[in-house]
Formats: structure tokens, C-alpha cells, sequence
């Protein structure tokens, strides 16, 4: 084997890795809490009080249709209410319900913040050569043309917990 095998080996194991605690993560947090990745993002953004839809999905980066499709279910699931602003009939509130804020009581960190807070703890230096190896990594899977969210889950963002 050479050596340039060995090194893409030993690349594909680290990708398998990731992929491996993403799914374990996601899995996770659909067995305590009932919850995507996505769900939770929308609920701790509500966490900070009322906002719109909008709002919302300028945060979370996604995009509005999402953000209706995630509240849509997570209103389903009585985590969220929608109100009707009383000053302007086009602008809706949306809210956590006292389940809402249990929901992410119970909720294990979302794998994207543990990854964030010590992404940022690394000097600039590092920080820019991992996203520039992230970066190559999806080009040479045919994967940088894919629309992503910046959110470590599997599957659709918009699918049923499972």
C-alpha cells in the first residue's frame, strides 16, 4: 500500500467518524427528546422569547419554507404556539409553550455547539485550515454544490423524529 493510500485511508476513517457521532447524536437526541437537530435549533432560538418565522430562519440559517414546515410540527407537538400580532394582522408571533421549554431542558447540547465552542477556542490559524480541508473534502465528494444548513443532523431537516 502507499503511502498516499495509507493517508486516504486513514482520511475516509476519520469521515466515517464523524458521520458515525452525527448519527449517534441525532439518534440520541430523537430518543430523550423526541427532537431533530433542527427542532431544537428553532426551539432554543425561541428560548430567547417571542419572534417570527423570519427570525427565526435568518438565525438558524435555513430557509422560511423549513422554519414554517419545522414549526409546523413542532405546534403539533405543543413546543411551540402562534399568535397573530394585534398591531399588524401579516406578522406572527411564535412562542415556546411551558413543553417547549421542557423539551430543551431535557435535550442533550446539540453536537454543532460542542463542536463550535471548541472550534473557537482553536487559533485562527487552524480554525481557517480545517474549514479550507472541510471545504476540499465536500468538493471531492461532489458535495459543494449540496444546499446545507450549518446543523450537525442526518437526513432532511425537515423529517419526523423518529
Amino acid at each position: 500500500m502507499t503511502e498516499a493510500d495509507q493517508i486516504g485511508e486513514s482520511a475516509l476513517t476519520s469521515l466515517r467518524r464523524i458521520l458515525r457521532v452525527v448519527d449517534t447524536h441525532s439518534r440520541e437526541l430523537a430518543r430523550t427528546a423526541s427532537l431533530t437537530a433542527s427542532r431544537l435549533v428553532v426551539l432554543k432560538i425561541l428560548a430567547n422569547g417571542p419572534t417570527t418565522a423570519g427570525t427565526i430562519a435568518e438565525r438558524a440559517g435555513i430557509s422560511q419554507t423549513t422554519v414554517t414546515l419545522l414549526l409546523n410540527k413542532l405546534e403539533a407537538m405543543a413546543l411551540v404556539r402562534r399568535q397573530r400580532s394585534e398591531d399588524d394582522r401579516r406578522r406572527v408571533w411564535v412562542e415556546l409553550t411551558p413543553q417547549g421549554r421542557a423539551a430543551i431542558d431535557k435535550a442533550p447540547d446539540l453536537l454543532q455547539d460542542v463542536f463550535l465552542q471548541r472550534f473557537r477556542k482553536l487559533p485562527s490559524w487552524e480554525q481557517h485550515g480545517i474549514a479550507a480541508s472541510l471545504s476540499r473534502i465536500t468538493y471531492l465528494l461532489d458535495a459543494d454544490a449540496l444546499d446545507a444548513a450549518p446543523l450537525l443532523d442526518v437526513g432532511p431537516i425537515d423529517r419526523a423524529a423518529t
